[in-house]
Protein backbone atom coordinates (compact mmCIF):
# COMPACT_ATOMS: atom_id res chain seq x y z
CA UNK A 1 0.00 0.00 0.00
CA UNK A 2 2.81 2.68 0.83
CA UNK A 3 4.57 1.92 -2.32
CA UNK A 4 1.32 2.12 -4.42
CA UNK A 5 0.89 5.92 -2.52
CA UNK A 6 4.53 6.79 -2.83
CA UNK A 7 4.25 5.78 -6.96
CA UNK A 8 0.69 8.11 -6.55
CA UNK A 9 2.81 10.65 -5.44
CA UNK A 10 5.61 10.89 -7.97
CA UNK A 11 3.35 10.68 -10.52
CA UNK A 12 1.56 14.08 -9.42
CA UNK A 13 5.20 15.68 -8.43
CA UNK A 14 6.26 14.95 -12.31
CA UNK A 15 2.73 16.43 -13.59
CA UNK A 16 3.03 19.47 -11.55
CA UNK A 17 6.38 19.91 -12.50
CA UNK A 18 5.80 19.19 -16.61
CA UNK A 19 2.77 21.72 -15.87
CA UNK A 20 5.07 24.70 -14.59
CA UNK A 21 7.81 24.28 -17.10
CA UNK A 22 5.03 24.65 -20.15
CA UNK A 23 3.63 27.58 -18.06
CA UNK A 24 6.69 29.34 -17.78
CA UNK A 25 7.89 28.47 -20.92
CA UNK A 26 4.94 30.06 -22.80
CA UNK A 27 4.34 32.37 -20.86
CA UNK A 28 8.14 34.08 -20.59
CA UNK A 29 10.39 32.24 -23.13
CA UNK A 30 8.13 31.24 -26.32
CA UNK A 31 4.77 31.91 -27.51
CA UNK A 32 2.34 31.04 -30.70
CA UNK A 33 0.99 33.54 -32.81
CA UNK A 34 -1.39 33.19 -35.60
CA UNK A 35 -0.91 36.05 -38.87
CA UNK A 36 -4.29 37.87 -38.82
CA UNK A 37 -4.60 39.49 -42.43
CA UNK A 38 -2.38 40.40 -45.58
CA UNK A 39 -0.47 43.00 -43.88
CA UNK A 40 3.06 41.23 -44.30
CA UNK A 41 2.41 39.25 -47.33
CA UNK A 42 4.13 37.98 -49.04
CA UNK A 43 6.43 37.25 -46.51
CA UNK A 44 3.85 35.76 -43.95
CA UNK A 45 0.33 34.70 -45.28
CA UNK A 46 -3.07 35.02 -43.34
CA UNK A 47 -3.28 32.29 -40.59
CA UNK A 48 0.15 30.53 -40.37
CA UNK A 49 1.36 30.27 -37.25
CA UNK A 50 4.57 31.32 -35.60
CA UNK A 51 6.84 31.11 -32.58
CA UNK A 52 7.70 34.50 -31.12
CA UNK A 53 10.96 34.49 -28.66
CA UNK A 54 9.70 36.57 -25.91
CA UNK A 55 13.66 36.66 -24.35
CA UNK A 56 15.34 38.24 -27.76
CA UNK A 57 14.71 42.04 -26.64
CA UNK A 58 15.65 41.20 -22.88
CA UNK A 59 19.15 40.92 -23.55
CA UNK A 60 19.89 42.65 -26.74
CA UNK A 61 18.11 45.55 -29.18
CA UNK A 62 15.58 45.14 -32.43
CA UNK A 63 17.49 45.50 -35.40
CA UNK A 64 16.62 47.04 -38.81
CA UNK A 65 13.91 44.73 -40.58
CA UNK A 66 13.28 42.05 -37.41
CA UNK A 67 10.29 40.86 -37.69
CA UNK A 68 8.40 41.77 -34.25
CA UNK A 69 5.11 41.50 -32.32
CA UNK A 70 3.90 44.57 -30.32
CA UNK A 71 0.89 44.95 -28.32
CA UNK A 72 -1.20 48.13 -30.69
CA UNK A 73 -3.71 50.19 -29.77
CA UNK A 74 -7.00 48.26 -29.23
CA UNK A 75 -6.05 45.43 -27.46
CA UNK A 76 -4.50 43.82 -30.52
CA UNK A 77 -1.33 41.94 -31.11
CA UNK A 78 0.23 43.08 -34.56
CA UNK A 79 3.07 41.36 -36.52
CA UNK A 80 5.32 44.01 -38.42
CA UNK A 81 8.89 44.25 -39.48
CA UNK A 82 11.32 46.88 -37.86
CA UNK A 83 12.14 50.19 -40.61
CA UNK A 84 13.49 52.43 -38.16
CA UNK A 85 15.35 52.48 -34.90
CA UNK A 86 15.48 55.01 -32.17
CA UNK A 87 17.35 58.43 -34.43
CA UNK A 88 16.44 57.38 -37.59
CA UNK A 89 15.61 59.95 -39.89
CA UNK A 90 13.29 57.52 -42.39
CA UNK A 91 12.18 58.82 -45.75
CA UNK A 92 10.42 56.96 -49.00
CA UNK A 93 11.03 58.68 -52.55
CA UNK A 94 10.50 56.36 -55.73
CA UNK A 95 9.78 53.07 -54.07
CA UNK A 96 13.49 53.04 -52.37
CA UNK A 97 13.93 53.01 -48.04
CA UNK A 98 16.52 56.11 -47.12
CA UNK A 99 17.41 55.87 -43.63
CA UNK A 100 19.63 59.27 -42.77
CA UNK A 101 20.18 59.79 -45.86
CA UNK A 102 21.27 57.01 -47.57
CA UNK A 103 18.92 54.21 -49.49
CA UNK A 104 19.06 50.97 -47.94
CA UNK A 105 17.71 47.98 -49.78
CA UNK A 106 14.77 45.73 -48.89
CA UNK A 107 15.62 42.67 -50.44
CA UNK A 108 12.13 40.82 -48.83
CA UNK A 109 10.17 43.16 -51.27
CA UNK A 110 11.76 42.90 -54.34
CA UNK A 111 9.43 40.11 -56.11
CA UNK A 112 6.35 42.12 -54.69
CA UNK A 113 7.61 45.21 -55.94
CA UNK A 114 8.02 43.51 -59.68
CA UNK A 115 4.06 42.30 -59.24
CA UNK A 116 3.29 46.06 -59.18
CA UNK A 117 1.52 47.57 -62.26
CA UNK A 118 -0.03 51.16 -61.13
CA UNK A 119 2.34 52.88 -59.18
CA UNK A 120 4.78 52.15 -56.28
CA UNK A 121 4.34 49.35 -53.85
CA UNK A 122 5.49 52.36 -50.76
CA UNK A 123 4.23 55.63 -50.96
CA UNK A 124 6.02 58.41 -50.85
CA UNK A 125 6.41 59.74 -47.02
CA UNK A 126 8.68 61.74 -44.55
CA UNK A 127 9.17 60.64 -41.01
CA UNK A 128 8.00 64.12 -40.25
CA UNK A 129 4.83 63.52 -42.49
CA UNK A 130 4.04 61.11 -40.40
CA UNK A 131 5.13 61.87 -36.86
CA UNK A 132 5.84 65.23 -36.59
CA UNK A 133 9.13 64.76 -36.24
CA UNK A 134 12.51 64.26 -37.58
CA UNK A 135 13.91 60.93 -36.19
CA UNK A 136 12.37 58.16 -34.41
CA UNK A 137 11.81 59.02 -30.55
CA UNK A 138 14.34 57.48 -27.97
CA UNK A 139 13.00 54.08 -26.31
CA UNK A 140 10.89 53.69 -30.23
CA UNK A 141 10.32 51.89 -33.20
CA UNK A 142 8.63 52.85 -36.30
CA UNK A 143 7.18 49.71 -38.04
CA UNK A 144 6.04 48.30 -41.40
CA UNK A 145 3.70 45.55 -42.61
CA UNK A 146 5.18 44.00 -46.38
CA UNK A 147 1.99 44.68 -47.58
CA UNK A 148 2.71 47.98 -48.27
CA UNK A 149 -0.30 49.35 -49.71
CA UNK A 150 -2.50 47.37 -47.23
CA UNK A 151 -0.94 47.30 -43.75
CA UNK A 152 -1.75 49.44 -40.85
CA UNK A 153 1.05 50.68 -39.19
CA UNK A 154 3.40 53.29 -38.09
CA UNK A 155 2.42 55.76 -40.89
CA UNK A 156 -0.78 55.00 -39.32
CA UNK A 157 -0.50 54.26 -35.54
CA UNK A 158 2.95 56.36 -34.94
CA UNK A 159 6.45 54.99 -33.65
CA UNK A 160 5.95 51.56 -31.52
CA UNK A 161 7.54 51.99 -27.83
CA UNK A 162 10.08 49.89 -27.13
CA UNK A 163 7.96 48.55 -24.18
CA UNK A 164 5.23 47.04 -26.06
CA UNK A 165 7.57 44.65 -28.35
CA UNK A 166 6.25 41.07 -26.87
CA UNK A 167 9.44 39.83 -28.75
CA UNK A 168 10.86 38.65 -32.18
CA UNK A 169 9.50 36.27 -34.66
CA UNK A 170 11.05 34.38 -37.38
CA UNK A 171 9.99 30.74 -37.84
CA UNK A 172 6.50 29.62 -39.04
CA UNK A 173 5.56 26.11 -38.01
CA UNK A 174 2.24 25.78 -39.50
CA UNK A 175 0.66 24.79 -41.70
CA UNK A 176 3.45 22.41 -42.09
CA UNK A 177 3.53 22.90 -46.07
CA UNK A 178 4.47 26.39 -45.31
CA UNK A 179 7.13 25.98 -42.25
CA UNK A 180 10.32 27.67 -42.45
CA UNK A 181 12.35 30.44 -41.10
CA UNK A 182 11.65 34.16 -42.56
CA UNK A 183 14.11 36.92 -43.04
Amino acid sequence: MARKKNELWEWIKAIAIAVLLATVIRYFLFAPVVVDGSSMMPTLQDQNRMIVNQLSYKFSEPKRFDILVFHAPGGQNYIKRVIGLPGDHIEYKRDVLYVNGHAVPEPYLDTYKKQVMDGHLTEDFTLETIIGRKTVPKGELFVMGDNRRYSKDSRQIGTIPLAKVVGKTGAVYWPIREARFVK
